[in-house]
């Protein structure tokens, strides 16, 4: 039988030493006699003297007559048995003095004997609920007195033990000390390991691409983390969040929020599983290429500035690139001195990537001019311009006053 302990300076065993202050619980229940030397001889491993196997030979009321040698019969209450025994059985008794010359017989110490022999670290009991007190609760394993710690009780901490008054308990035997005559047992692990079967039939049951409810748990600056039931938990990074760019989780998600997510990948068995929401939205970038015409002028908002460029969004989760070279006519050193985040500008689309979520976008006109400001002409009015230079005058000497005239006519509308 192994006696392990743990080591008395962690936390589990500060938490008992506390909660029990030096009580013995196995002599709650049992006889106050003096140790005699065959109880010592027990405790060092030998046999006890006082220990007697008898034959049940009657009952008479309360008392159990029993023959436990020649011309040696004792006397048990009826109460120490779980059911009347048959006449005829044989069992063990210790003896505890005599009386009207019978000898006193008992099946308690005997029984905590017998059950010290039974009771192994690791393994599962049944254990009922006697009693409590701040550090923890008092239980019975059979004959033998127990201590489970608070912290031990249930998955969380409890605020309430006297809940569990006189339930009955599957537990795990966490350690055997037969010296302080204790027994520590563990709810808590049980429920582990419950959870944990739970958790790998739950993991079991996800594939990649599958749609899933689960409900948000907390929420970090870098995304939030969903209950997917059963202790199986996920992560929506935040750039999985939603197909327009969201700064900080916490301005679409709180805890306890109920959501739908995708599956995106589960790694470690399960211990991280990638979760998406935005992949349950419409994809602006299939109707990218439809909706956008090349040299259309559409509206956007910067959304990021780069020293490479502005990052303008024309619709929720479309966004497209405006290069630093494009900012305006003449060379632009840092896109930050034109344009600030939330500023709404004229763009031209240059190109659209679909397949590469890509768009290239302008401030400038096909002819180089910045779009809105004066010099800037609509191709239509300069190509109807062009349309009514006649051939008996030279193109050149006349696209000066043409331009004028496209100006000056783009002006009046």
């Amino acid at each position: 039988m192994s006696n392990e302990r743990p080591d008395r300076q962690d936390p589990l065993s500060q938490e008992i030493d506390s909660a029990l202050d030096g009580l013995n619980l196995q002599e709650i229940d049992l006889p106050k006699t003096p140790r005699s030397a065959s109880s010592d001889a027990r405790a060092k491993g030998g046999e006890a003297h006082n220990v007697k196997r008898g034959t049940i030979v009657g009952i008479t009321g309360d008392d159990v007559f029993v023959e436990i040698g020649p011309r040696m019969q004792g006397v048990i209450s009826l109460r120490e048995f779980d059911k009347a025994p048959e006449v005829g059985s044989v069992m063990e008794f210790t003896l505890h003095g005599r009386e009207d010359d019978l000898w006193k017989l008992s099946r308690k110490e005997q029984q905590a004997l017998s059950a010290w022999d039974e009771v192994q670290v690791g393994s599962i009991v049944k254990a009922k609920v006697t009693g409590q007190n701040t550090g923890g609760l008092e239980l019975k394993v059979g004959p033998l007195s127990a201590f489970m710690p608070a912290s031990h009780v249930s998955l969380h901490r409890e605020e309430n033990l006297g809940q569990y008054l006189t339930q009955t308990l599957t537990c795990e035997v966490l350690e055997v000390d037969k010296d302080k005559k204790r027994i520590l047992l563990s709810r808590r692990s049980i429920l582990d390991k419950e959870r944990e079967s739970q958790r790998k039939d739950t993991v079991g049951g996800l594939t990649s691409g599958q749609v899933v409810k689960g409900k948000v748990t907390r929420v970090e600056s870098f995304g939030a983390f969903v209950d997917l039931g059963n202790g199986v938990e996920g992560l929506v990074h935040v750039s999985n969040i939603s197909r327009r760019r969201i700064e900080n989780p916490s301005e679409v998600l709180s805890p306890g929020q109920a959501v739908d997510v995708q599956i995106l990948e589960i790694k470690d068995g399960g211990k991280r599983i990638g979760l998406g929401m935005k992949q349950l939205e419409p994809d602006p970038w299939h109707e990218a290429v439809h909706k956008y015409g090349i040299d259309s002028i559409v509206d956007g908002k910067v959304t990021r500035i780069q020293d490479f460029g502005v990052f303008v969004e024309l619709e929720p989760g479309l966004e497209g690139l405006l290069h630093v070279s494009q900012l305006a006519k003449d060379r632009v050193r840092r896109p930050s001195d034109l344009v600030k985040p939330g500023d709404k500008l004229a763009v031209r689309i240059v190109s659209i990537e679909p397949s590469r979520s890509r768009i290239a976008l302008s401030r400038l006109d096909p002819r180089g001019a910045l779009i809105g400001s004066e010099d800037s002409v609509d191709s239509n009015v300069i190509d109807e311009a062009m349309k009514q230079a006649t051939p008996k005058k030279p193109l050149g000497t006349n696209l000066g006053s043409l331009f004028k005239k496209a100006l000056k006519d783009d002006g009046k509308k």
